[in-house]
């Protein structure tokens, strides 16, 4: 399809990250005609289809428009489609400058973002002031779903929740910005409560989507795939363990993974790893990594180890990025046991150790035991 020029746009490199976020011009976009001259527009049928869809694959929906910000935003909720938006950022000024703004408030790469308008002038400057945004004219709303940069490799219950995530991490940002005390006493108002249990089948697609993702608070960087972890959860020597984070404000998620093994220490010949609990994977989503979450559920992997009377190790892959969770591990009491030749560093607590303080501000919750893979 051509936009109103008769020239196809460009197709997205084979190598584009999946968009995340898609930003919507309004008048003449998303409904047909312009408020402020005194329309009431309905939606186009073929943006309110791409609206829903794209929203049940996890792809957020922000604004970025020329209008009076209160009208607009009126006309939103008339519709019945402000329920849909994260953002709303609606106003006179340069829409690249809206697109950047909306990419810093939600804490994403402008190369995961796309931005719809029927005005060729506007996709230009855009595309011109930020060429990682990928533009397309309004005219191909009804294909985006088609395209393969808005179809995420896997869809979870996360993924549908995610606009929801989204909007509790803004009123927490807000709440964080206007907080007059100290950060310790705003970590402790949160009310944080980090839930740990077993995976189930349901969680796989979340927990191979979190090890594929997540780099900066990872141990090791290992990827699994989805026979992978269903394999491991089912086997005697190993626990596949999730974690989920809440708080005042909502749910933050499904937010960690820990691949434990119960080793006898002739399974890769490490040093120390006799009658141990080896943390073979650990892994934080980047949004808690200001709450303090890593020890806490370094903590509860300690002790859970140390009340089966096994041995806290834990497997360290160093990485350009990943230094923060050598950090936790050392500041948790675990030393060096072993620099291994392929690069692992293995290290490792005493069983005579005492386990470490948990954070105050963080309530850990042992939810394992409603999990059908208990016993396994």
């Amino acid at each position: 399809m051509t936009d109103e020029t008769g020239t196809p746009p460009l197709p997205p490199s084979a190598t584009a990250p999946t968009v995340k976020c898609l930003v919507w011009d309004l008048d003449d976009t998303l409904w047909d005609g312009t408020v402020l001259e005194g329309d009431a527009p309905l939606a186009f049928p073929a943006a309110t289809d791409a609206l829903r869809t794209l929203d049940e694959r996890g792809i957020l929906h922000t604004v970025a428009s020329r209008s009076d910000p209160q009208a607009a935003a009126a006309h939103l909720a008339a519709q019945g489609l402000d329920d849909l938006f994260t953002l709303l950022d609606i106003g006179w000024g340069a829409k690249s400058d809206a697109v950047r703004r909306i990419a810093a408030r939600l804490n994403i790469g402008l190369d995961t973002l796309a931005f719809i308008d029927n005005d060729r002038m506007e996709r230009a400057e855009v595309a011109a002031a930020l060429p990682e945004v990928r533009c397309y004219p309004a005219s191909q709303a009804a294909l985006l779903t088609e395209l393969p940069e808005f179809q995420p490799p896997f869809v979870t219950n996360e993924s549908r929740a995610r606009r929801a995530l989204y909007r509790g991490e803004l009123r927490r940002k807000e709440a964080q910005d206007t907080y007059e005390g100290a950060p310790a006493e705003f970590l402790a108002s949160l009310d944080l409560e980090l839930s740990v249990r077993r995976a189930t089948e349901d969680d796989l697609a979340r927990a191979h989507e979190l090890t594929v993702r997540t780099h900066q608070l990872n141990t090791t960087g290992r990827t699994y795939d989805l026979e992978e972890l269903r394999e491991l959860c089912v086997s005697p020597r190993h626990r596949v363990l999730v974690a989920a984070l809440t708080d005042r404000f909502g749910s933050y998620g499904t937010i960690g993974l820990a691949l434990t093994e119960h080793t006898d220490g002739a399974q890769d010949g490490s040093a120390g790893t006799e009658g141990a609990s080896v943390l073979r994977l650990l892994l934080l989503s980047c949004r808690v990594i200001s709450r303090g979450v890593g020890p806490a559920l370094i903590g509860y992997l300690v002790r859970d180890a140390l009340t089966r009377d096994l041995r806290p190790v834990a497997e360290f892959v160093p990485t350009p990025v990943n230094r923060v969770m050598l950090v936790n591990l050392r500041f948790s009491g675990f030393e060096v046991i072993e620099r291994a030749a392929d690069g692992r560093v293995v290290m490792g607590l005493d069983r005579a150790a005492s386990p470490p303080l948990m954070p105050a501000h963080v309530r850990v919750v042992d939810t394992d035991a409603n999990s059908p893979w208990r016993d396994r």
